[in-house]
């Protein structure tokens, strides 16, 4: 069975309103049953109706900022972990909402359980709406035209969404427009590989002449031009590009927000630091710290701190590398931290010395930075802004994201930066701390 394209939104839209009604619903049991019977003040009818909205704009809030209406878009596991991750940081902040209003805090038993049973009903319904989304709406079939980059590493990862794209056909653009016009009508979208911009315009502008959907890999001059301010000075369109950075209202609000910031995380992950430091120093009894020189604005090295997961002096013979997977230099206490990311936390004090932000593109170190210059010349163009703790890149990319990849995405970030756009990034990171995606190392 396949439906129009036109009601792919109306169909979207139908499963989340479901599924915000059937959590609301379970919301509104627990606290009208529970919560407003044994609480001082107890609300009516319409103060009950204010609780349930106001839970029901956090879920809503959380959900779309972790991906949890994107059925059809993200991994079935992803979708239902992004729903999950939602409902648990709604669920705790609603406690604390309920804590404050009763002026004492509750047991949190009931809403654990509704947390239990919340959970439950996203795994059914999401697996049962999955299956019939990819019922009326099959997977695309494909024709990728490749580009002068090697695009193994974009055929492995569409392949991995065999629930979205099937690639039923390969040729490189060298084979000629004729060949590949003639190819394109038998499918039902081209993914355009990164080749030469002529080559490039002449399928865009042919898809688009005959109406074939196009997914293009966005070179760097794209990310520029596409973040680039319009003029109309003249009756000829004009696009401005700065190129200068962050402003210095930017600038001035960035360092604010990252020294109010990682000061409170300083205080209130102090007995992590002495828990992480106990279990690292009874496994070998080295060093707890670890520093490490690090590229940030403008090319300036710093020292960067973090907790020491490998076994000392790791590179003293291999060099400098990045982490593999089933590296054998980690710890079992550094698996564990670096799963979840926990030896990055010494990096708060990097912030507050003004070394780092807490957004921006990851730090690298100068020689592998220079290795990678020889290949991509325009990596240094992450340096416009400070190194950060999370990051564009980590957000939407892996630890093991090419080169190439992770510069366009801190590009991207950096071209269209805003404060809001870092808070989105800073509610997004935990996300992904947990996703074992954004940890795994380097296959070799």
């Amino acid at each position: 069975m396949k439906i129009d394209e036109k009601y792919k939104r109306l169909i979207k839209l139908l499963f989340s309103t479901i599924l915000i009604g059937l959590i609301l619903v379970i919301y509104s049991v627990v606290w009208t049953d529970y919560y407003n019977k044994i609480i001082e003040l107890p609300f009516f009818r319409r103060g009950n109706w204010m609780m349930v909205f106001l839970y029901g704009v956090l879920l809503v809030f959380f959900m779309q900022m972790y991906g949890g209406f994107k059925v059809g878009y993200l991994k079935k596991g992803n979708l239902i972990y992004s729903q999950i991750l939602s409902v648990v940081f709604v669920n705790i902040f609603t406690y604390f909402q309920i804590a404050v209003l009763d002026r004492h805090f509750l047991s949190p038993l009931p809403l654990s359980i509704m947390t239990a049973v919340d959970g439950a009903v996203i795994v059914v319904w999401t697996m049962v709406f999955q299956k019939f989304y990819v019922w009326i709406f099959p997977p695309r079939k494909m024709l990728l035209v490749s580009g002068n980059r090697g695009d193994y590493h974009l055929l492995e990862k569409m392949n991995a969404r065999d629930d979205k794209y099937e690639i039923k056909d390969l040729i490189s653009y060298k084979k000629g427009m004729n060949l590949i016009f003639k190819k394109v009508h038998n499918f039902d979208g081209v993914i355009i590989g990164d080749m030469p911009s002529h080559e490039r315009n002449q399928i865009l502008k042919y898809c688009f002449e005959n109406d074939i959907r196009t997914y293009s890999v966005p070179k760097i001059s794209d990310i520029l031009l596409r973040s680039s301010s319009e003029l109309t000075l003249f009756d000829s369109p004009l696009l401005l590009s700065r190129n200068d950075g962050l402003t210095i209202e930017q600038q001035f609000f960035k360092r604010l927000m990252d020294i109010i910031m990682s000061g409170t995380g300083a205080i209130i992950t102090l007995p992590f630091f002495l828990i992480i430091a106990v279990c690292i120093k009874v496994t070998d009894g080295g060093s707890v710290f670890y520093k490490q020189t690090r590229l940030t604005k403008d090319g300036k090295e710093f020292e960067i701190y973090k907790f020491r997961t490998m076994i000392q002096d790791a590179e003293k013979k291999s060099g400098a590398r990045l982490a593999s997977e089933g590296d054998d230099r980690i710890l079992p206490i550094g698996k564990l931290l670096r799963r979840l990311r926990l030896d990055e936390l010494p990096q708060i004090y990097n912030i507050l010395k003004g070394d780092m932000s807490l957004v921006g593109p990851r730090p690298e170190r100068p020689e592998l930075a220079a290795e990678i210059e020889k290949e991509i010349p325009e990596f240094s163009y992450r340096l416009k802004v400070k190194a950060g703790l999370t990051g564009y890149a980590q957000v939407y990319g892996k630890y093991n994201t090419t080169s190439y990849d992770k510069l366009k995405q801190d590009l991207s970030y950096i071209r269209n930066y805003s404060v809001w756009m870092d808070l989105k990034l800073i509610i997004m990171t935990p996300k992904v701390m947990f996703m074992k995606e954004s940890t795994e190392g380097v296959k070799l």
